[in-house]
């Protein structure tokens, strides 16, 4: 597939940037002519993507949000990237309902969430060194 568009970016772990992140990976896409319904899905995907990395990647904690968004000529690659504490065990995690911060009132489902929203889902852990998580999205008649 070849790269028709891409941008990276980096923010500061604080919950207000959420709205920023997806906002600005909605605006990237849009380039495509995607569908509301697909806009959503993807806003969605990256508030999980994002909110995941403040809330359990840095927790009390400040550091740096990297997201980058890759346009193909009918999809999207977004990598949301954190150096924070990492998952320990990324299968238990992505089950639904699991979530290491009960007290929060957190719902569980930021993985699912994401996988059913997008087409592909990844997730790198290291426990102590941070999260990566991928996704990707086919766009309009390329999506069967």
């Amino acid at each position: 597939m070849e790269i028709i568009n891409e941008f990276k970016l980096e923010f500061l772990s604080k919950s207000s940037n959420e709205a920023f992140a997806r906002v600005v990976a909605a605006a990237f896409v849009s380039q495509l002519d995607p569908t509301l319904e697909e806009i959503a899905d993807i806003k969605t995907a990256v508030s999980e993507a994002v909110t995941n990395a403040v809330i359990h990647g840095y927790e009390d904690n400040r550091g740096m949000v990297k997201m980058s968004c890759v346009l193909y000529e009918s999809a999207v690659e977004i990598v949301v990237v954190d150096d924070g504490r990492g998952i320990d065990d990324v299968e238990k995690a992505r089950q639904p309902m699991f979530t290491s911060k009960p007290d929060l009132e957190r719902s569980g489902m930021g993985f699912t969430i994401m996988e059913n929203f997008m087409d592909e889902l990844e997730i790198i852990s290291e426990y102590g060194k941070g999260t990566t998580v991928k996704m990707f999205k086919k766009l309009g008649l390329q999506k069967k």
